[in-house]
């Protein structure tokens, strides 16, 4: 599992193939990094529609796999997200707290894949 945080620089509208197969990409960029490069990050299929709730300068977290395939004999290396915390606090390892009680709302947490029962690490 990979994570990286930023700010929400594009949403792409989805894509759908011939084949039925559907995509939405998603760009991220870390403004503090020394030199900010954007990042995109893919859905696919029926996740495509959580990223209606995104907001170009949404501060997030995005949890992502490494995707890899080849083509025609070309490459191609895909990010695919799974999880997207949102919020004031996502950049700053909010996933898990409570909602500062000051602001109106709170950090949303996104599943873009079924929870699975290795992911269920509460303490209760």
């Amino acid at each position: 599992m990979f994570e990286f945080s930023g700010v929400v620089k594009a949403i792409l509208e989805p894509k759908t193939f011939d084949s039925g197969f559907t995509v939405r990409e998603f760009v991220v960029e870390n403004p503090d990094d020394k030199y900010p490069k954007p990042i995109a990050f893919q859905t696919k299929q029926d996740k495509v529609s959580l990223l209606d709730s995104l907001s170009v300068g949404d501060q997030v977290t995005v949890s992502f796999d490494l995707d890899g395939r080849e083509w025609q004999g070309k490459y191609f290396v895909n990010l695919n997200a799974w999880r997207i915390n949102s919020g004031a606090g996502a950049g700053e390892g909010s996933q898990g707290r409570a909602p500062d009680p000051g602001s109106q709302a709170g950090p949303s947490n996104m599943d873009l894949e079924p929870a699975t029962d290795d992911d269920d690490n509460l303490p209760f």
